[in-house]
């Protein structure tokens, strides 16, 4: 599996870097946007679901240290441009110590894309202190827009931006392949649908994420400028 990601992943860097050089920060995502009346019938998205009171837990490493991450889909609403968004809370804990707490806000349109209007983030340090908030936005909030998290019928070579808040937040994604399997801890999963993400914040840093109908992320990797990995464990709820 690795070697495939990296052999692919030469190719990809190239042409990511050629498409974040002429992205248009200003651009929509999609046609119709972030307008209410996209978001009367959400449609779910079987790569990034949104089930209240579901649980993710992944395992992993970065510079030797272990990493555990559970991310939860609650039922709590949070309405960002006259849209109900739906609040998942995403925790990180490194060698049993708590890293990272961050409250994102995503909603799914009548079409079936998953749209990301936001995230308030904590970062600590080892005596649990808060130390940076940095990468928290919210949509709408000074010039802040919100992206695209998962096209709702996402095919190799689509390039949409995640998020967007000029400077602090400007994540973009890129699909290279839909089909395939891999083998996590949680098992093998199919139809697998792999993707380069990075941003022009930190221009150095690509990871590469294999998402799964059902689960969503599944694996999750430093491609360049780290070492972090991150696999699926288990899913309750």
């Amino acid at each position: 599996m690795h070697k495939t990601l990296i052999a692919l992943g030469v190719g990809a860097a190239m042409i990511v870097g050629a498409i974040a050089a002429q992205a248009d920060h200003n651009a929509p995502v999609r046609a119709g946007g972030t307008d209410p009346g996209n978001f009367t019938n959400p449609v779910p998205n079987p790569y990034y679901p949104l089930k209240a009171g579901r649980i993710a837990t992944l395992r992993g490493s970065e510079d030797g240290a272990r990493l555990l991450e559970r991310v939860k889909t609650t039922d709590t609403k949070k309405t960002i441009q006259g849209v109900a968004t739906t609040v998942v809370v995403d925790v990180l804990w490194e060698d049993g110590s708590l890293r990272e707490k961050t409250y994102d806000w995503y909603a799914n349109d009548n079409s079936g894309n998953v749209w990301y209007f936001g995230e308030n983030t904590a970062v600590y340090n080892k005596r649990g202190d808060v130390v940076s908030r940095e990468g928290s936005w919210k949509a709408s909030v000074d010039g802040a827009i919100a992206g695209l998290i998962m096209p709702a019928d996402p095919k190799a070579t689509d390039a949409y931006r995640q998020e967007f808040h000029f400077g602090d937040a400007e994540d973009q994604a890129w699909i290279v392949l839909r089909g395939g399997s891999v083998k996590v801890p949680y098992g093998t999963v199919d139809h697998i649908l792999r993707s380069f993400e990075w941003s022009r914040v930190e221009p150095h840093i690509m990871d590469t994420k294999l998402y799964a109908p059902g689960l969503g992320i599944v694996w999750e990797g430093s491609f360049a400028g780290g070492n972090e990995q991150l696999q699926l464990v288990k899913i309750s709820g």
